[in-house]
C-alpha cells in the first residue's frame, strides 16, 4: 500500500519588493487574487545599540586614536 501526502491546506509566497513606495498597489493587486485568504507585511525588527555596534565592527566603522585630544582635534576639525 502507498503512503500518500496530502497538500497543505494553506500555503505560502514570499515576495521580496525592491520598490516600498509600490508596497500598496502590490498588496491591493495580491488580494484580488482568487484564494488569497489574508496578506501579512511582517514588521522590520529594530536593532538594539549593542546590535548595531556589532554591525559597526563587522564593517569596519571602527576608528581608532592614540589620545583623548587626537579624538577631539578630529571632531573638530
Amino acid at each position: 500500500m502507498a503512503n500518500v501526502a496530502m497538500a497543505p491546506a494553506e500555503g505560502q509566497i514570499l515576495v521580496d519588493i525592491e520598490d516600498m513606495s509600490m508596497l500598496k498597489d502590490i498588496k491591493k493587486a495580491i488580494s484580488m487574487v482568487k484564494g488569497v485568504g489574508k496578506i501579512t507585511i511582517p514588521r522590520r525588527k529594530r536593532m538594539s545599540a549593542y546590535e548595531r555596534s556589532l554591525r559597526d565592527l563587522d564593517e569596519g566603522r571602527v576608528y581608532e586614536y592614540d589620545s583623548l585630544d587626537d579624538l577631539i582635534k578630529d571632531i573638530e576639525g
